[in-house]
């Protein structure tokens, strides 16, 4: 077999689920490794900083152990390498002003419940740059 005929495989993605129910990560993980990410799950503030400098993509859940997830999001934000970094806050908190403070932010929005299938098509979309998936809540 030559060079030429060797495809090379797309990148593994790396999801970091923050959030401090231990199902959701429970949840959500075979959906996102079926579609090829590896998924790492922060049920705190404190790991989450140990490597969200090394993620992809995050889901933040805004009421943490060790602190606000809003604030955590300010954070990554004020940092140079996590800037750009797409999030999704996760949360069953549907306040009109967690909404905008997330959308000026930078990051998208969905309350729990949800459906983990719907969440890996607009996570995937997020990731590679497409509109949001119609019919998911900003």
């Amino acid at each position: 077999m030559s060079r030429a005929d060797i495809t090379p495989s797309p990148p593994v993605r790396h999801l970091l689920v923050v959030d401090d129910e231990p199902h959701i990560g429970l949840l959500l993980r075979p959906e996102f490794e079926a579609r090829g990410f590896r998924v790492s799950v922060a049920r705190s503030l404190a790991a989450a900083r140990a490597v969200v400098d090394s993620v992809d993509v995050m889901l933040l859940d805004l009421h943490l152990p060790d602190g606000s997830g809003m604030e955590f999001l300010r954070e990554v934000r004020r940092r140079p390498r996590t800037a750009a970094l797409p999030i999704l806050i996760l949360t069953g908190e549907a306040g009109d002003r967690i909404l905008e403070d997330a959308q000026r932010l930078g990051a998208g929005f969905l309350t729990k419940p949800f459906s983990p299938t719907k969440l890996a098509a607009r996570v995937t979309a997020l990731v590679e740059g497409a509109a949001p998936v119609a019919g998911d809540t900003p």
